[in-house]
């Protein structure tokens, strides 16, 4: 029950902060998602980061790894936002902003989850 609980409150807080980085970085003007593109890359990159500590030395316990890398970083990141995003762009015939931004997305957030558990192995 103790690490259900820890998911809870980490995905709680990484929602929220989520929520504010999407209000304040989304263009309502342009319809482009910088909030979700920034959350989406930071997330991909803190989990990299912490997954790569929990690798590396063995300095993180069950607990914190489920708090950070599930809780937090799964509530931060988001890829149904990220879907209904693209279906926005395709709706709209807006395709090219669909492809650099679902490109983007996968290639950036691949390298910035490479990139986060590369810096803590070097």
């Amino acid at each position: 029950m103790k690490q259900v609980i820890l998911v809870f409150i980490g995905g709680g807080i990484g929602s929220v902060l989520r929520f504010l980085i999407g209000r304040y970085l989304n263009s309502p003007t342009t319809g482009i998602p910088y909030g979700t593109f920034a959350a989406n890359i930071l997330g991909s990159f803190l989990i990299g980061v912490i997954l790569g500590l929990a690798m590396k030395n063995s300095t993180l316990t069950e607990n914190q790894i489920l708090f950070l890398a599930t809780g937090f970083c799964g509530g931060f990141t988001t890829f149904s936002t990220f879907a209904y995003e693209n279906h926005i762009f395709l709706k709209s015939g807006d395709f090219m902003s669909f492809a650099i931004y679902t490109i983007a997305s996968f290639v950036i957030g691949f390298l910035a989850v490479f990139g986060g558990m590369y810096l803590v192995k070097s």
